[in-house]
């Protein structure tokens, strides 16, 4: 089993008993209610603080990727101009 599974088996697992421990809390039903919606909405808010997070570091990579590209490009031509030569 590769740890991508048992990774995502840890979190499945965990997810479930937190959300098993609100619903069978002695709190009223409006309460648990909240408290899920709640967690539910913290939980979006950390993926989205994530992906872009993980947008920005590709975006600088591609940049630097470019910018190599753009190097070797510019350095090519010089050589075949010398070489034309």
């Amino acid at each position: 089993m590769n740890s991508g599974k048992v990774l995502l088996g840890l979190l499945a697992g965990i997810a479930a008993g937190a959300a098993l421990g609100i619903l069978f809390a002695p709190d009223k039903g409006q309460n648990t209610r909240k408290k899920i919606s709640k967690k539910g909405e913290d939980f979006t808010e950390g993926l989205k603080e994530k992906f872009d997070e993980f947008l920005e570091s590709i975006s600088g990579k591609i940049d630097e990727v470019k910018e190599e590209v753009s190097d070797i490009s510019e350095k090519a031509k010089a050589k075949v101009k010398e070489a034309k030569l």
